[in-house]
């Protein structure tokens, strides 16, 4: 489903992205991106060191490819007007290079702006794992256009 407006959201429905394979480049690129190159993220012996199987992908990397992939999806291509912002986001496991993730979300919340012609849509999102596990939970704001009022005359 592409564009989808105020009107069109149903609480309770939930949809799902297609996937990534996060690589090593990828982590290697958000290291540069973001300026942080903590060993956790650059040094596979010293992530073993600390209980991990290799580099692991910052948190927020995973947030942001959540919205990526939900970006990809072009469920809001013509009614995003913003991200309200992420709460209650949770780190439950790590993504290391190799993993093949993917994001579902339900709708769980809308309600009309007081500025008209818009709303705001409160989602529940994980990102899931190839062993469909969930690795980060979250809870995201956006605001959406609502649909144009047809013309009369």
């Amino acid at each position: 489903m592409t564009d989808i407006y105020f009107e069109d959201v149903v609480i309770g429905a939930e949809m799902h992205s297609g996937s990534h394979t996060v690589t090593a480049e990828d982590i290697a690129r958000f290291c540069d991106l973001t300026h942080d190159h903590h060993p956790l993220h650059t040094d596979a012996v010293y992530a073993q060191s600390r209980g991990f199987p290799g580099v692991i992908a910052h948190g927020l990397y995973g947030v942001a490819l959540m919205e990526g992939l939900k970006t990809e999806m072009k469920i809001y291509e013509n009614s995003s007007i913003a991200s309200l912002g992420w709460d209650q986001v949770r780190f439950l496991q790590a993504v290391v290079a190799g993993d093949e993730v993917r994001v579902v979300f339900r709708f769980t919340d809308k309600r009309l702006s007081r500025k008209g012609g818009r709303g705001v849509v409160t989602e529940a999102i994980q990102l899931i794992n190839q062993r469909n596990e969930p690795v980060i939970e979250a809870q995201h704001t956006a605001l959406v256009l609502c649909r144009a009022e047809p013309a009369t005359h």
